[in-house]
C-alpha cells in the first residue's frame, strides 16, 4: 500500500524523544512542520502529543497551548518518582509509551497510516500489531537515535534531520 490522497492518517507525537534528539543536534522541533510532512496531501484523522512535565514548571503551558493550536490534542503527564536509588537520589519516571501504544490500538479503526514520531524501539511490537491489521506504518526520528529494528519494521522511514524546516531555529555547526 502506497500513498493515496485518500487515507486517514494517525499521528502519535513523543514530545520529550524528539525534545532531547533535536536538543542534541543544536535546535529544536517545529512541530508544524513535522505534522504537515506526517500527512503529506492525506487526511488527518487526529494529531495526539504526550507531553511530560515537571511539578511546579510553568514553561509546558505555552508549549502545550502551541501544540493544541496546531491542532494536537494533547495528553500531559507529570513526572513522578518511580524509586529511590541506592545512594538516595529520586529516579524520575514519566514516559508515555503505555499510553502511545494503547492510543495506537484504539486509533487502529479510524486510520489507515500510523505515524510514530518516536526513536524509541519499545514501539517496534506495537507498530508490527498494526501492520498485522493492514495499516500502513510509518516512522518520523532522528535516525542517530532511532532504534534500528524500529527503521527496518516501518513501510516509510523520515530522517528528521533531512527534513527542510523540522528545526524552530538554525542549528550550530
Amino acid at each position: 500500500m502506497g500513498e493515496e490522497p485518500t487515507q486517514r492518517v494517525s499521528l502519535y507525537v513523543d514530545t520529550q524523544n524528539l525534545y532531547y534528539a533535536a536538543r542534541d543536534q543544536g535546535g529544536a522541533v517545529d512541530f508544524a512542520t513535522l505534522l504537515a510532512v506526517a500527512v503529506r496531501g492525506r487526511r488527518l484523522s487526529h494529531a495526539t502529543a504526550y507531553v511530560v512535565e515537571r511539578e511546579g514548571d510553568s514553561t509546558a503551558f505555552g508549549f502545550v497551548g502551541k501544540l493544541t493550536s496546531l491542532g494536537y490534542r494533547v495528553k500531559r503527564r507529570k513526572v513522578r518518582v518511580h524509586r529511590v536509588a541506592d545512594d538516595g537520589t529520586p529516579v524520575m519516571e514519566g514516559d508515555w509509551d503505555m499510553g502511545i501504544a494503547a492510543d495506537i490500538v484504539r486509533g487502529l479503526e479510524h486510520a489507515d497510516v500510523v505515524v510514530l514520531a518516536s526513536g524509541d524501539g519499545d514501539f517496534v511490537p506495537i507498530l508490527e500489531l498494526a501492520q498485522e491489521r493492514g495499516k500502513r506504518v510509518e516512522v518520523m526520528a532522528f535516525r542517530e537515535v532511532a532504534g534500528q529494528a524500529l527503521q527496518d519494521m516501518a513501510d516509510r522511514f523520515v530522517e528528521l534531520g533531512e527534513v527542510e524546516g523540522i528545526f524552530l531555529q538554525p542549528r550550530t555547526p
